[in-house]
């Protein structure tokens, strides 16, 4: 008898993750789906930061502090935090993150949204820039 539910117990918890998963990209990319409005001026906005050699090193040890627990080390939404955050961070390495202007992803990193802090008041302005020049380089494939 004991055999038997043990035996219960795996298959149990192999057919739920399982379905994670299956569902579990599919929900993660429902929750990103949410609209985000970013005004049409924020948009607009330039990255006045070169994404050189140095903004890339700065950005990517910023990213490491600020941004990998929620968003995971390699940008995919992954982090530890993650699992209980909803929405769910978006994906850095995602297409969609390519329709995003840089004033876009400035925009959402200095005023945030919930779960999501808001940095103007902790990092620079230079430091946001930078924090824009590495996610760009997540997607690029820039050696950092």
């Amino acid at each position: 008898m004991n055999n038997i539910q043990s035996l219960k117990r795996v298959i149990s918890g192999t057919l739920i993750t399982i379905c994670l998963l299956i569902v579990g990209p599919y929900i993660q990319v429902q929750a990103q789906s949410k609209p985000w409005p970013v005004p049409a001026d924020a948009k607009k906005s330039k990255n006045p930061v070169a994404a050189d050699v140095n903004a890339l090193k700065e950005g990517k040890a910023l990213y490491g502090s600020t941004c990998t627990p929620c968003h995971g080390e390699k940008g995919k939404g992954d982090g530890p935090a993650a699992v209980a955050l909803d929405p769910k961070p978006a994906d850095h390495t995602s297409a969609k993150m390519l329709t995003e202007t840089d004033g876009s992803l400035f925009y959402k990193i200095s005023e945030g949204r919930k779960p999501m802090p808001q940095y103007k008041a902790v990092l620079t302005e230079r430091q946001r820039w930078e924090l824009v020049d590495y996610i760009r380089s997540l997607n690029k494939g820039i050696k950092k």
